[in-house]
């Protein structure tokens, strides 16, 4: 039922798209063609863009999981190959009867949890828990070396730190990027190391050192003057320590996005869906066997809608 209203929601939003391009005659190439995958589609020098990122996961064996991360950001184009940028972060969770504890979960499937649900919480059985909050910041730089416009193949360097009250990372990413079609048609990868502190609570001692590695792949083609559609994906990899130590996870997903571009603003949907999970070692209890999906801050769906405007 929550995946049904989480999809619902998202369709509302690009049906809003779809009619601000039947009534915008003015509209030009935008940014952020894609939800999660980074391009090198980055602001000119002295320029300003103003970006809203809401971005949701939903769905796990046990029980009901909801969590949505907010980022506001302000981008800033340092020169024309160089962006720099600040983010506001929030989170809400939502969960009822998403459980660990064997005792509390006796429903025959094996129990999974989601991120941000309290170790008193499934101990106690409780069947509700909510949480809302100015989590932190990040800051973000991103240094175009080859320009794809320019170049068969665009080069760039991203690094992103974050403090936080449920988690303190440094993420690094290789962007890669080529343009076709006269720009119509870009190709995007992302190889990804982030290196992360987590607690699971705010406040919670009990503090988790991880490490992720990741590969991003998208297509987006402009079929209409500020319409682009495509398809993303992910393959995700998670390590216990900080320099890759124990590998615990895998998870692969995959899904469609869409792109509008007006002449002040643009907005961007997507949906991945989680094909595949495989967990082993000491990261067995974020797997379920049953569905062969990797829960912790994942689930079976992820969604996001993202809107730009420059200033």
């Amino acid at each position: 039922m929550r995946f049904l209203v989480s999809l619902k929601s998202v369709f509302k939003y690009l049906l809003v798209v779809l009619l601000l391009s039947m009534t915008t005659l003015n509209a030009n190439a935008g940014e952020g063609n894609f939800g999660w995958v980074y391009t090198l589609d980055i602001q000119p020098k002295g320029k300003f863009e103003f970006e809203q990122r809401v971005d949701q996961t939903v769905g796990q064996a046990t029980g009901n999981y909801e969590l949505t991360l907010f980022r506001s950001e302000i981008e800033y184009g340092l020169t024309d190959d160089i962006q720099i940028a600040g983010y506001l972060n929030s989170t809400r969770i939502r969960a009822s009867k998403n459980y660990i504890n064997p005792d509390v979960c006796t429903h025959g499937i094996p129990c999974t949890a989601g991120f941000g649900v309290s170790s008193e919480y499934n101990e106690g059985g409780d069947s509700f828990k909510r949480w809302d909050a100015i989590d932190g910041f990040s800051a973000e730089a991103i240094w175009r070396i080859l320009n794809p416009l320019t170049s068969p193949v665009g080069v760039g360097l991203y690094i992103e730190p974050t403090v936080g009250k449920l988690q303190d990372s440094l993420e690094a990413k290789l962007i890669l990027q080529s343009n076709f079609l006269d720009d119509k048609l870009i190709l995007a990868g992302n190889v990804s190391y982030e290196a992360e502190k987590k607690h699971y609570t705010p406040g919670d001692e009990n503090i988790i050192r991880q490490s992720h590695v990741d590969l991003m792949y998208g297509v987006s083609y402009r079929f209409a003057n500020n319409l682009s559609a495509g398809l993303e994906g992910r393959l995700h990899n998670d390590f216990y320590g900080y320099h890759l130590d124990e590998h615990i996870q895998f998870a692969s997903f995959i899904g469609p996005n869409i792109h509008y571009a007006a002449k002040d603003f643009w907005v961007t949907g997507a949906w991945r869906y989680q094909t595949h999970g495989l967990c082993k070692g000491a990261g067995t209890g974020d797997c379920n066997d049953v569905t062969g999906k990797v829960s912790d801050d994942h689930g079976r769906n992820q969604f996001i809608v993202k809107v730009g405007v420059p200033f």
